[in-house]
């Protein structure tokens, strides 16, 4: 092995510099996925379609390379079910809630943007967090900090520091929630 580091002049092997366009066995599912994309961005399933869509689909693989999400390997239907349920209730609520905004008499809603430091360091349970957020009505995601774990919300009607603090909660509550479902067993006993 030294010899090749030696042989190269670089600090990397030759193979970890060049481009390699083999799909690996993990990535098969996404190949998948890009090629339905494409057959549907085209209205077609034919061979060629096919063939297109593979060759695109390597081609994009590469040239956007996207790091490996990282999986706790670990599943709890219970938080998972509870999960769905709250996300279904706040959903609910949350659309009634910004419906009456819309409707109401007066001046309009104050909004405002809010950090919310989270405790994982996950990106895909971060991201998780981000996109229910974002669906429920009334809060998106304006900003992801991953390297200090913290989401930038922008928030509807928050009136006083309570309506700040409510969303605040509700958040961490999401999070606890995905990290009982989905997170390591070392983010579990984080929680307490």
């Amino acid at each position: 092995m030294s010899e090749r580091l030696a042989n190269t002049g670089t600090d990397a092997p030759r193979s970890a510099r060049r481009l390699e366009w083999g799909v690996r066995l993990h990535e098969i599912p996404l190949l998948i996925g890009l090629v339905i994309l494409w057959m549907m961005l085209w209205r077609e399933v034919s061979a060629m379609s096919v063939v297109s869509g593979v060759l695109i689909a390597v081609v994009v693989m590469r040239v956007f390379y996207l790091p490996p999400v990282e999986l706790a390997g670990r599943f709890n239907p219970w938080y998972a079910l509870q999960y769905v349920g709250s996300f279904l209730w706040w959903l609910s609520v949350a659309s009634w809630q910004v419906a009456w905004i819309a409707v109401k008499p007066g001046r309009p809603p104050t909004c405002s943007i809010i950090a919310v430091r989270l405790r994982t360091r996950s990106d895909f349970i971060i991201t998780l967090v981000g996109i229910t957020i974002s669906l429920i009505p009334g809060s998106l995601v304006a900003e992801i900090d991953r390297f200090e774990s913290t989401l930038y919300l922008h928030v509807l009607d928050t009136e006083t520091q309570k309506d700040l603090t409510a969303m605040r909660r509700q958040v961490r509550r999401i999070e606890e929630m995905l990290i009982r479902a989905i997170g390591s067993k070392d983010e579990v006993r984080s929680l307490g």
